[in-house]
């Protein structure tokens, strides 16, 4: 028997000694502040509790350990200390996805309490065992400085504030996440609920002779064991093209190392992964074709149409060869991007119910319910009305969680056993199966005249997109869409292709191909300088886009440009810097290239004290339902107190899938639509005059065309624009980077810079640490700390500088931010460094080992 206390109440246990404590809290106890992060790695700090007053981490500590000792978790907490340190989170920003930060506050609170007047070395000391993928852990240090203060005695913090557009309101339950009272799916519990485990494949690419499950299937405790058989509709899925199986059945061949060939339903998830384990699976296995260079042309076709995925064409201006040829000068450069794992907090996670007389329903963390009721049915061969999709705040996700997991297994689950069915990936798991940023090879020729402007560029372009389309497609497209960066080049011929292989499959990740583009020009661009003896400012600033000049499509972008407003601002500091490196960005907002991008939105009103705000957009951390609620009250005056935010499919609020960094201006413009008539009836009427009744808004860009349409082209309806200095110690270490950032119209001044924060974070990380090597289209590592993403103290000053030039469409004149702030980092990276040594790097990452970081 061990014997401990818990949050100052007396436990006994009997079970398994080696149980973990994460699991007994979260199993038995049903303490969900402690999250799993790593699955047992010991490397990310999100289930920190307290045992004996020492921060420990609860995923490798066994029960056998905790006989005698005390411990405490944050629902443990005295309510004032809570209440403390938890709104001086919220005050200061400190708080995205959320999935961290219970962690982090178990932290917090034993730092305090043994040092109460720490330095910042001493908080970013303390932090080296948390990880957070989305803060950059700027506005976490400050939370914590200002929270010591407050236990000391200082001003209280006041995180209540009332404020439409422009205004600093606090995240949209931002307190409840920083605690960890707010539930994610893992976090979730139905009575009779079952749990389930995926079978993966052994193999990237073998012909499945055989599936034996029937040893799985006696095993004790397991309910069912489900193969490919068993699906009622579509088996292959897709977002964009349908070519992504479910699960493989016997007689096909396996495309990577995530195929999924069964999966086991048993009444724990343990007995789940036992039973896994004893399914049988006869392979012919086959040679994998992991290099797209030769993938391209190979024999071996991994598709029967061949293996490349999409051709992206752009020419335009004249010959680009000849225009070269008589430039004065020209630069060619051949650049290679890595592959890149999200490490967003939360993995991936479902849970299942039967739902009507045979319909389901989801509780999903994906980026896009909508989509998944579309695909789900289909697969279910269900009408859509028969599945019911809810939103549960989502840990992050960067465009890792668009494409479907886990759903469509839990779903066909519950659809069979009419019981509520959970599943979630291990780290492992979510590192093998989910899609990647894509490897890019680069090959670019730049000109410019002998007054150092641009002549013409010719780009070259191949992704790997791995085994399946995701959205590869696209990202080659916005690739090539963006070759020419933020400047005006009279002349473009870009050619890139995305090419399938046998390695884990590539789609969206925050910058979508724009960010390889971006590191390659802006290192030839300084290349020319260097060439023509230009100063590097002086050349971007001559050369960037302006109103009425064109982007690399041809668009004409006739207004709300604001490249030059971005160099104007760190200009004083390129100048004082000894080593700086510069570079600038655009990104498009929104889908584009001929796809509709739209937004629904419904205003009910339930009472005079509850209004709730229905969209169909992802909360994953960018704040897109904060943003929801500072627009409404920008419109009608609404005390956001009263103010909910709720997204599930039988809402019927549709929007898409929650990309492109489209979420803030498409939901803006709908909710002001749908807000006009609140307006009018508010002019006279009181809330509770108007209970009942529901307002509806609705905003669509049907208008822009398809690359290489007839006519003149619309590629997107806006673009945000970025410079970002890079500036180096007498050392060559990075010392700060100063992010300038065109919003359009700041709505969250408090979001923008934690936007921003995080996202230079990712980039550096990009630039000079972080990569996901495969080898024979198996990963060479699954572990999180192998991934190279930047620890608290490697974290350089990070100053964000907001800059406002209106978009003519965007909500107040907004753009979006979600995705630029790492668009220029690389690149303003690779030219500081140049600076520093006059070493060119062509190869990212550039700078792994300076880090700490083994090589794989």
């Amino acid at each position: 028997m061990i014997r401990f206390k818990l949050n100052d109440q007396i436990k006994t246990f009997n079970g398994d000694e080696n149980l973990t404590l994460l699991n007994y809290l979260r199993d038995i106890e049903g303490i969900t502040s402690p999250k799993d992060g790593c699955s047992g790695q010991g490397a990310c700090g999100m289930c920190a509790v307290e045992i004996n007053g020492r921060v420990v981490l609860s995923c490798i500590t066994k029960m056998k350990k905790v006989d005698g000792a005390e411990v405490v978790t944050i629902e443990g907490w005295p309510e004032s200390l809570r209440r403390t340190i938890g709104e001086a989170f919220v005050e200061k920003g400190a708080v995205q996805c959320g999935f961290c930060t219970p962690g982090i506050l178990v932290r917090t609170k034993n730092l305090l309490e043994k040092n109460p007047h720490p330095t910042r070395d001493d908080i970013i000391k303390s932090l080296q065992g948390h990880f957070c993928r989305c803060t950059g852990y700027v506005k976490i240090i400050e939370a914590i400085e200002l929270a010591a203060h407050t236990l000391r005695g200082g001003a209280a913090t006041s995180a209540v504030k009332t404020g439409g557009v422009g205004t600093r309101h606090p995240k949209y339950e931002a307190y409840g996440r920083i605690v960890g009272d707010i539930p994610f799916v893992d976090d979730l519990r139905f009575d009779g609920m079952l749990h389930a485990a995926l079978k993966f494949s052994d193999h990237p690419r073998a012909v499945i002779k055989k599936i034996d499950v029937s040893e799985a299937a006696n095993f004790s405790g397991v309910i069912r064991v489900f193969t490919a058989d068993n699906i009622p509709g579509e088996r292959v899925n897709g977002l964009i093209k349908k070519d992504w199986p479910v699960m493989i059945a016997e007689g096909e061949t396996t495309r990577y190392i995530g195929d999924v060939l069964a999966g086991v339903v048993a009444v724990d998830e343990e007995t789940a992964r036992r039973a896994v384990d004893l399914i049988h699976v006869d392979y012919e296995v086959l040679e994998p074709l992991t290099d797209m260079h030769q993938a391209e042309s190979s024999p071996i076709k991994i598709y029967p149409d061949g293996n490349v995925l999409e051709t992206t064409i752009i020419r335009r201006g004249g010959n680009a060869d000849e225009i070269l040829a008589a430039s004065e000068f020209v630069y060619s450069g051949t650049f290679e991007t890595q592959r890149i794992e999200h490490a967003f907090a939360e993995t991936e996670a479902a849970v299942a119910l039967p739902w009507s007389e045979k319909g389901v329903e989801i509780y999903s963390q994906s980026q896009g319910v909508y989509e998944d009721r579309r695909q789900l049915a289909a697969i279910l061969s269900l009408d859509e009305i028969e599945v019911k999709v809810n939103l549960v705040p989502t840990g992050g996700g960067f465009g890792g969680k668009e494409d479907m997991t886990v759903q469509p297994h839990a779903a066909l689950y519950a659809y069979h056993l009419r019981r509520p069915v959970k599943l979630h990936l291990t780290r492992e798991e979510s590192l093998r199966m989910h899609p990647k940023r894509h490897p890019v090879h680069l090959e670019y020729q730049v000109g410019c005249d002998e007054h150092g402007k641009l002549t013409a560029l010719k780009a070259r372009i191949i992704g790997d997109t791995g085994a399946y389309a995701s959205v590869g497609m696209k990202v080659l497209e916005r690739c090539a869409g963006h070759a020419a960066g933020a400047y005006h080049v009279p002349a473009v011929d870009v050619v890139a292709r995305a090419v399938y292989t046998n390695n884990v499959p590539c789609g969206a990740m925050r910058g979508f191909g724009v960010n390889q583009a971006t590191f390659a020009l802006e290192s030839c661009i300084d290349e020319l300088c260097k060439m023509g003896g230009f100063d590097r400012w002086q050349f971007r600033y001559d050369n960037a886009l302006v109103n009425g000049a064109v982007c690399t499509t041809g668009q004409v972008l006739e207004s709300g440009v604001g490249v030059r407003d971005t160099l104007l601002a760190v200009k004083n500091q390129f100048y004082k810097a000894k080593y700086a490196g510069l570079a600038c960005g655009i990104k498009n907002t929104g889908i584009g290239n001929g796809m509709n991008d739209e937004s629904e939105a419904k205003i009910e009103i339930r009472s005079a004290d509850r209004v709730v705000i229905h969209h169909g957009w992802t909360e994953m951390g960018q704040g897109v339902d904060t943003v929801a609620v500072q627009t409404l009250v920008q419109e009608t005056g609404i005390d956001p107190a009263i103010i909910e935010v709720r997204v599930s499919t039988d809402n019927e609020a549709v929007a898409g899938m929650t990309t492109a960094s489209r979420a803030t201006s498409l939901l803006g413009n709908a909710i002001i639509e749908a807000a006009r008539e609140l307006k009018k009836d508010l002019s006279d009427h009181s809330l509770a005059d108007l209970a009942g009744k529901t307002y509806r808004g609705k905003w669509v860009c049907d208008w822009t065309t398809k690359p290489g349409e007839a006519g003149e082209p619309v590629t997107h309806y806006s673009y945000g624009y970025a410079t970002q200095l890079v500036v180096l110690d007498e050392a060559g270490k990075i010392d700060s980077v100063i992010a300038a950032h065109d919003a359009g119209k700041i709505v969250n001044p408090t979001l923008f810079e934690g936007q921003i924060e995080g996202a230079v974070h990712m980039g550096l990380g990009y630039a000079l640490t972080e990569e996901l090597p495969m080898q024979g289209g198996r990963l060479k590592s699954t572990k999180l700390k192998d991934l190279g993403v930047l620890k608290p103290k490697d974290m350089p000053k990070v100053v964000v500088i907001g800059v406002e030039v209106k978009d003519p469409l965007g909500p107040y004149g907004a753009k979006g931010v979600g995705e630029i702030g790492l668009v220029p980092t690389a690149g303003a990276v690779a030219n500081a460094l140049y600076q520093f040594d006059g070493i060119r790097r062509t190869r990212l990452p550039m700078k792994r080992k300076e880090f700490g970081f083994r090589e794989l």
